[in-house]
């Protein structure tokens, strides 16, 4: 089945792609659809539909959209929804590297270091039809960044259990263990019934 998925992100595709093989996954830039929704939603499934919905207008067929992010205990659950566009402002985004450095600054030496990866993800398969998976990744942030693999907020996220952050994961064991890998797995299963 050929799928929209409704981001301009080379990586979360990549991710996707993998998640659900046997799936053709396309993003919006390669039919070269201007796409760039508004993300006002106060939850990350909210962002979600959003997306969904904005691309399922335009395509007229299945549409995978996800909303995630980091929250961080001692922020009180920042950055949140607002994970890639924390610290920005005057219509600029700070680079991930900036992203994180800012979050390590204001986490400062809190003793609470726990964390999580949050996916909503959305299967949208008509205007009235559609699945939703949440799930996420627990770990603790470090207090400098590790690992050159992933993106984002990925070299900060420890994970005691594998003693490694997100960034030192290869690909197939982010892909397993991953927010994002969880929530794809839900789905693949509902695409597997239908």
């Amino acid at each position: 089945m050929t799928i929209w998925f409704a981001t301009g992100n080379a990586h979360k595709k990549k991710e996707l792609a993998a998640i659900l093989p046997g799936h053709r996954i396309r993003i919006p830039a390669e039919a070269g659809i201007d796409f760039d929704p508004d993300e006002t939603g106060e939850t990350f499934l909210d962002n979600a539909l959003i997306k969904a919905r904005e691309l399922y207008a335009l395509v007229r067929e299945p549409v995978i959209a996800d909303d995630s992010g980091l929250c961080v205990d001692a922020l009180g659950g920042r950055p949140g929804v607002m994970s890639a566009r924390y610290g920005s402002g005057n219509g600029e985004k700070l680079e991930s590297a900036d992203r994180n450095e800012l979050l390590l600054r204001e986490l400062g030496g809190a003793k609470d270091r726990g964390a999580r990866f949050v996916c909503s993800m959305v299967l949208l398969l008509s205007e009235d039809r559609f699945f939703v998976a949440q799930e996420t990744f627990e770990g603790t942030i470090v207090t400098e960044g590790r690992g050159s693999g992933g993106f984002g907020y990925d070299p900060i996220l420890f994970l005691p259990e594998f003693g490694r952050t997100v960034a030192e994961l290869s690909d197939d064991e982010k892909n397993r263990l991953s927010h994002r890998g969880k929530a794809g797995e839900r789905i693949r299963a509902i695409l597997d019934t239908l």
